[in-house]
């Protein structure tokens, strides 16, 4: 089994909390300078490199000398307005020793939320590779809040992935890669050498988050990984401990987990719209709706939305739910929430009796519409 980095010319690196600060105990810079110079190599061979680093809280933390996370958001922005300085001057510093440039880039989901933000931050991005210069990515944790923050930064390197259309995502952790059952617990638990990404079994082996530190665990890492295949990206799991393992992931070798993206890619409209991490609004369609969208590729009418819940606004995005509750398509909405209860299994020739006016005959026009 050869390595899926050896080919990949575009790449997304990940980096955890744990690996960054050392299980916490601050930034390290040893293991900083590694894959500065690590990088650095990949850059001679002509590939592009774009890094997201966890660590800015638990820098701050270990600079406010705090012992435990703490759940309070204002602490948190805190840390991270704190840590977010130490953490950048050094990765520049390491950077700068191999004559490389670097650029710091902080995201909130808004940023990737709205379409125009979407496209300033990927034209930014790509011109930023251009120049050869190495985009250092994290959350703007100094200014999200619950409602738009990304939760993890495995979750910010698959949207970064789509984003800037990267052929691979490599997901540095303190772990081997992801294993059949926990090995912390189970001594004959075995790697998963390869999967397919958004295999279902994946998820029942992922497991919940391991560390106090970060908040990222491998079930992150999975979804991730299902996630960065919207785009046609694939995905390596595996130890950031590993002696050169950016420079032997990209020689061929096969180390930790690679999980292919086996789905065709997405266009880059349909694109944003499966990222989305939220949602304003959910319609639950009937049978024929489900049909028509999957099977014959058409759009949503009224007449097969038999409910709907949340409050939404013309042109939000909302997801489309089976009778099963499995959320099968995401779109922009045509009507408003108090519009579209007014519509439900309303042909279309009656909508302007109901409503007094038609801005559009389809709920969810097909071109505004991405199946997942």
């Amino acid at each position: 089994m050869s390595s899926i980095v050896k080919s990949a010319q575009r790449l997304v690196v990940k980096v955890g909390s744990s690996l960054v600060t050392n299980e916490g105990q601050g930034l390290d810079r040893a293991a900083l300078a590694r894959w500065a110079k690590q990088i650095a190599a990949l850059r001679l061979q002509g590939r592009e490199i774009v890094l997201v680093s966890s660590g800015a809280i638990a820098e701050g933390m270990q600079r406010l000398g705090w012992k435990r996370r703490p759940h309070a958001v204002h602490e948190l922005q805190a840390a991270a307005a704190v840590g977010q300085m130490g953490l950048i001057q050094v990765y520049e510093s390491c950077f700068r020793e191999h004559g490389l440039i670097t650029s710091q880039v902080l995201l909130t989901h808004e940023d990737l939320a709205d379409r125009k933000r979407y496209l300033n931050a990927r034209s930014t991005l790509r011109t930023l590779l251009g120049l050869g210069v190495i985009p250092i990515i994290n959350e703007n944790d100094t200014v999200a809040i619950d409602e738009i923050r990304f939760g993890d930064n495995d979750t910010l390197g698959a949207l970064v992935t789509n984003l800037i259309e990267a052929d691979v995502l490599v997901i540095l952790t303190d772990q081997t890669g992801l294993y059949d059952r926990d090995p912390r617990k189970h001594a004959d638990a075995q790697l998963v050498a390869e999967g397919r990404a958004g295999d279902p079994a994946l998820r029942a082996m992922a497991g919940g988050a391991g560390s106090a530190i970060g908040l990222g665990g491998m079930l992150t890492k999975v979804l991730a990984a299902e996630r960065a295949a919207r785009s046609g990206a694939h995905t390596v799991i595996a130890s950031g401990c590993e002696p050169d393992v950016l420079l032997r992931l990209a020689s061929g070798e096969a180390i930790g987990t690679q999980l292919t993206a086996e789905r065709a890619t997405l266009a880059a409209r349909k694109q944003w719209l499966a990222d989305h991490l939220q949602v304003r609004g959910r319609l639950t369609l009937d049978a024929g709706a489900v049909k028509a969208l999957k099977v014959d590729g058409k759009s949503l009418l009224p007449i097969g939305v038999f409910e709907t819940s949340g409050e939404f606004e013309r042109g939000e995005v909302v997801s489309c739910l089976d009778e099963a509750q499995l959320e099968i398509a995401r779109g922009l909405v045509n009507y408003n929430s108090a519009e579209t209860r007014r519509i439900l299994r309303t042909p279309t020739a009656e909508i302007e009796a109901k409503l007094g006016y038609v801005d559009e005959p389809e709920l969810i026009h097909r071109d505004n519409l991405v199946l997942l």
